[in-house]
């Protein structure tokens, strides 16, 4: 369900980006669910088409949905592959840290300031 709040500061692409966003990344919208149509998300929720699409464009851009031409726009299986990914390189880490004798809760905190810093670069694949 999703809920645009015409009072919030947020701007309603934004609202039903992030919205959808969350729906796709704690699995409520399961991998190749397809999505409404972007006319009828648009007219579901009140708001003009062109905020629909500019959600759906960027939801596609950061690989959470695509879209399959008149087929419709579906939850694309790359988000769940970023997952995979991501519990690889946590069981590498944790592999490192336990090699080199770094505690549990040291270790932590190196991922912590690596993450609010901004220095954790992407892995090359």
């Amino acid at each position: 369900m999703i809920i645009i709040d015409a009072a919030s500061p947020v701007p309603p692409f934004e609202q039903l980006r992030a919205q959808l966003a969350r729906q796709i990344q704690d699995r409520t919208l399961a991998v190749g669910a397809r999505l409404p149509t972007i006319r009828h998300l648009a007219a579901d929720l009140g708001l003009a088409v062109n905020t629909v699409g500019r959600a759906y464009r960027e939801l596609e851009e950061a690989g959470l949905i695509e879209t399959r031409g008149r087929a419709g726009s579906f939850v694309s299986a790359a988000g769940e592959e970023g997952r995979e990914r991501a519990r690889r390189a946590a069981a590498d880490y944790a592999a490192v840290i336990a090699s080199v004798g770094i505690d549990a809760a040291e270790a932590l905190r190196i991922v912590q300031a690596a993450l609010t810093s901004g220095a954790a670069a992407p892995a090359s694949s």
